[in-house]
């Protein structure tokens, strides 16, 4: 049967390679690239922001600014600072946003680039971990029960799009206003 024989191959490979790896190369190897990958990905989205500010208006990414969820980073970005950049690593779609905002509001470069450091540090130790065991995950459950694999992507589209729609209906409710007495 293809499956086992797939399934066999895959489980060699793990033990072979170990779940932290990439084609064999070592963890630290994987690490470093990702982390490479993530800088270079923020400081670009940085520094389009810094672009916009100096005033390429009327662009895509200057109409992405102006946005509601934009205005509660750049807000997040006032009082919280550096520490907004280290910790939206933690997050998923808020951090190009948050690195476009630090640009568009020209954090000082020395500031910036010591929480991008220990935000992008953060990122590469969880997608090089975290990250690889759901891969090799999804592989070997995929090439064991396919079916399983599949109502699972459906629950997690489900529920995303149950949440998307919940959040745009609040951005969308009109916020009451407080009765005067």
């Amino acid at each position: 049967m293809l499956t086992a024989s797939l399934l066999a191959a895959a489980s060699s490979d793990a033990e072979r390679h170990g779940v932290f790896t990439l084609e064999g190369f070592p963890y630290w190897i994987v690490y470093v690239a990702a982390f490479g990958i993530v800088m270079a990905r923020a400081q670009a989205t940085y520094w389009l922001g810094r672009g916009v500010a100096r005033g390429v208006g009327g662009t895509r990414v200057a109409r992405l600014l102006t946005g509601p969820r934009a205005a509660r980073v750049i807000e997040q970005i006032h009082r919280w600072g550096p520490p907004a950049v280290t910790f939206s690593f933690l997050t998923v779609g808020v951090q190009t946003v948050v690195n476009l905002a630090a640009g568009y509001l020209r954090m000082p470069f020395a500031r910036y680039l010591v929480a991008l450091t220990f935000g992008c540090l953060i990122w590469a130790a969880i997608w090089t971990t975290v990250g690889t065991a759901v891969v090799w995950g999804a592989i070997l459950l995929f090439l064991h029960q396919p079916a399983v694999l599949a109502a699972l992507v459906v629950l997690g589209l489900a529920t995303t799009a149950r949440l998307l729609s919940r959040r745009r209906a609040r951005d969308e409710d009109p916020q009451p206003q407080p009765e005067e007495v």
